[in-house]
């Protein structure tokens, strides 16, 4: 078994503040069965903390040198719903106007940083035009995903018509707010036998659950196990190309990391971000090589608005950050199959010790003893467990063809397996089974690499079941002319091998394919066998069913992200499997928030991205079923709107080149309201318009 955090320094003073009777009578987590000491805050949320810990003043930065107040506008520049950019000082703010209040945010979006000024204002919230994640507009506060943290809220003042904003500069650049979150006032002495809570998964699903915990106050021991190696990581971008981000935004280096410049940009565990000036002492002088990386390869983007700004060899301390922060948000050539898994962190090893969330990692869960509320490890370690979350995810299907144990043919797991893939394939040829999102992603990113490229699908047109035989066949033709060849309608029948390494894959049509390297994109299965003999529930294809409230049929114990099925709110309760990024999010929120007897229920609008050669394909909704595609727009552009409908309600939108489509729609399921199928037949989409400027 992988290793265990140190425990964080304990804490020998509580302090404990009596609550309401109301919550008095709530299920608290406790490994000694007894309520932990509790800060109590106005807003009625039950918080632990440590004695040393403070909640955040309003104006952390008490010099009025850190800050920048100016007049932005007037305030009849803006309507009630309209959102606007505006520069501050040295940096931007979102300004949004709704209900006659004005409220000033982070202009990026956490995630992956896109421009929330493009994106939905509803209801209270903006939503990201990229992604679908949505922050509350008057405290900045994440509500939807992907992503793990909010954004920054700026003070606004209204003084002879004009609207001022007051914002501290390393806000300003940073564009990211980690919420408070209590630590571990309980933590454990090496591999303590019991904890509090137990998450089986390192995925998006526990990351989010642990945190939550710690955002709500819990400040007894959390323990995350996982199969990999590494801590939690962005999965999503071991096969996605594009802009879609280098590591979770701008954070601070540490100095070790400054190889150059540009290298701590690269290696630096934190992510892509600024430099802060302290490990700067002067203007950095910035190898060409560098500089020209930064100016010219990463330019072209497929996202409007990244604009990278121009940097000499010695550029300014402020220039060089402008410029860290222009690239966290391209990163298309730093983020993908070859990338290390320290740029794939979500979070840095620092934030897990800080906060004491337990990780211990090659750590496979072999046996589930309910009864007990103890878990076997496959080493024999054992640990009891107060609370349990299941979110172990799924395992790739493997090719069951002659042939299948010859060397250099993968499933993408892990950043070592995108890596190798990668290296096998450089001026060789590769040859990808399955033409789902995973294969393709693959395919697009190894034409740039590999001498050729060669798809299998059993279908007739890629993402045919998904997107539907039009859009298929775009994207198809996209790939097409991008030297990409496809043996459509058929499978592989045998790999064949020359000193134990491929070389051809055979297909069924009798055809014979050159290949070095082969990615097996075909699907995935529950990673739920240690549960066959746990009580806890399976259907018949290894899924583990869930309430709303991500609760399995065993008290205690909950299960999200990928090997689970739920009810989806917004499809009449029907239980289904989505294996989205952003939904093991919203799942490991939901399961939290029910650990702590909160009652919280899963509602969230299904929101998944692809990216390929440059172009983004966003979707919204449940389209399973589907019975017809109503598009506008042109798919020979590739500038285009699906929306895809069963009877005459419109389940499901994918789009490319048409934001914010997608985020407007999925806000619109959100409210509740059903669209109707002659809603988008006429062309005129005036009433999905987003009011961003």
């Amino acid at each position: 078994m992988g290793g265990c955090f140190s425990k964080p320094k304990p804490v020998e003073l509580k302090i404990e503040v009596v609550l309401p009777e109301k919550e008095r009578g709530k299920e608290e987590l406790s490994a000694s069965g007894k309520g932990s000491p509790r800060a109590y805050q106005g807003n009625g949320t039950a918080r632990h903390f440590h004695t040393e810990e403070r909640l955040p003043a309003p104006h952390p930065y008490a010099g009025t040198q850190d800050c920048v107040e100016a007049a932005v506008c007037h305030v009849k520049d803006l309507e009630n719903g309209q959102m606007r950019e505006v520069e501050l000082g040295w940096g931007k703010v979102l300004l949004v106007k709704e209900n006659g209040e004005f409220h000033a945010l982070g202009h990026k979006c956490p995630h992956y940083g896109a421009p929330l000024v493009k994106g939905v204002l509803s209801r209270g919230r903006v939503r990201c035009p990229w992604h679908g994640a949505c922050f509350n507009i008057s405290t900045g506060d994440l509500e939807d995903f992907p992503g793990l943290d909010s954004l920054h809220k700026f003070q606004v003042k209204i003084e002879k018509e004009k609207v001022y904003v007051w914002a501290s500069k390393q806000a300003l650049q940073l564009q990211r707010r980690t919420k408070v979150m209590a630590k571990c006032i309980s933590p454990s002495a090496g591999h303590s036998g019991s904890t509090n809570v137990l998450i089986v998964g390192a995925g998006a699903a526990g990351l989010v659950c642990a945190e939550t915990l710690r955002q709500e106050g819990f400040s007894d021991r959390i323990v995350l196990c996982t199969l990999d190696r590494h801590l939690p990581y962005d999965r999503p971008k071991l096969s996605k190309v594009g802009p879609v981000g280098a590591g979770q935004g701008p954070q601070p280096y540490p100095s070790e990391s400054l190889l150059s410049p540009l290298g701590a940009l690269l290696v630096s565990p934190w992510g892509c971000g600024q430099l802060p000036s302290s490990l700067m002492p002067g203007p950095p002088v910035v190898p060409q090589k560098d500089m020209d990386l930064l100016n010219s390869v990463l330019q072209p983007t497929c996202d409007p608005g990244l604009a990278l700004p121009s940097l000499g060899p010695r550029a300014s301390v402020a220039k060089w950050n402008s410029g860290c922060l222009a690239l966290s948000q391209v990163g298309c050539i730093l983020q993908s199959l070859d990338a290390q898994p320290e740029q794939l962190a979500l979070r840095p090893k620092e934030f897990f010790r800080a906060y004491g969330i337990e990780v211990l990692t090659e750590a496979q869960v072999v046996t589930v003893d309910v009864r007990n509320k103890k878990v076997v490890f496959k080493d024999g370690f054992k640990l009891e467990y107060n609370k349990l979350l299941l979110a172990p995810g799924s395992s790739p299907k493997t090719l069951s063809c002659k042939g299948k144990e010859v060397e250099n043919v993968f499933t993408i797991r892990t950043p070592e397996d995108a890596n190798r893939v990668v290296r096998l394939a450089r001026g060789r040829n590769a040859v990808v089974v399955g033409a789902g999102f995973l294969g393709m992603e693959v395919a697009a990113y190894l034409t740039e690499k590999a001498h050729s490229v060669s798809v299998v699908e059993l279908e007739e047109t890629p993402f045919r079941r998904f997107l539907g035989e039009r859009v298929g066949r775009a994207l198809m033709k996209m790939f097409e002319n991008n030297r990409v060849k496809f043996y459509m309608q058929t499978e592989v029948s045998e790999l064949r091998a020359q000193e134990g390494k491929l070389k051809e894959v055979v297909l069924k049509s009798s055809k014979v394919v050159r290949a070095d390297v082969c990615v097996v994109g075909i699907g995935a299965v529950p990673a739920t066998g240690f549960l066959r003999q746990s009580g806890i529930s399976l259907d018949s294809r290894g899924f583990i069913p869930v309430n709303k409230m991500m609760q399995t049929n065993i008290p205690g114990v909950f299960a999200a992200g990928d090997a689970v099925t739920f009810p989806l709110a917004w499809r009449n309760n029907r239980k289904v499997n989505i294996p989205h990024w952003q939904m093991a999010h919203a799942q490991g929120r939901v399961a939290a928030q029910n650990m702590l007897a909160q009652e919280a229920e899963i509602s969230t609008v299904p929101y998944l991205w692809t990216a390929m050669f440059g172009k983004s394909l966003r979707y919204a909704g449940y389209g399973e079923g589907f019975d017809d595609v109503i598009i506008q727009g042109d798919l020979e552009e590739l500038k285009f709107v699906a929306f895809y409908t069963k009877g005459d309600e419109v389940i499901a939108v994918a789009s490319m080149n048409y934001d914010p489509i997608v985020s407007k729609v999925a806000e619109v399921l959100a409210s509740g309201r059903a669209i109707r199928k002659r809603e988008v037949e006429t062309g005129d989409m005036s009433w999905l318009t987003g009011k961003g400027s």
